[in-house]
């Protein structure tokens, strides 16, 4: 049994498969998943767990170069905008496309993470760095 880090196998084993520039997405209970792409499902009522927790988490494990977020976010989400904003930093955040973008975006992803989270535009692409140290 794993001892530290994130302990749900299914999370660890994508993580594990990265490279450089690909893509897993965190998602709010809402997001639809594209058909062919791994739904890994969090969530175990609304709220729980949050956007925030699963963030958080899966940034201790990953080296995250870039974060994607639907530009409606800064008007009908600022809170989970100045989350991701404060973990990665301004220059990490791309929120250039819309939200019907971004959802054609997850068909690019290894796996949607869907969280319990029941906030509007909780989303976001997190796009793999390379850690060679």
């Amino acid at each position: 049994m794993k001892k530290n880090g994130i302990l749900n196998s299914h999370i660890s084993k994508i993580l594990s498969d990265l490279g450089h520039t690909d893509m897993i997405a965190i998602a709010d209970a809402g997001l639809p998943v594209p058909e062919g792409v791994l739904k890994i499902d969090v969530a175990l009522k609304l709220g729980t767990p949050s956007f925030q927790e699963v963030v958080e988490l899966i940034a201790e494990d990953m080296v995250i170069e870039r974060v994607i977020v639907a530009e409606e976010i800064k008007e009908d989400n600022p809170e989970a905008l100045q989350f991701v904003t404060d973990k990665f930093g301004n220059d990490a955040i791309d929120a250039s496309i819309n939200h019907e973008q971004f959802k054609a975006l997850t068909r690019q992803v290894k796996a949607v993470v869907r969280t319990g989270e029941a906030t509007p535009y909780a989303n976001c692409i997190l796009q793999a760095g390379v850690h060679f140290g």
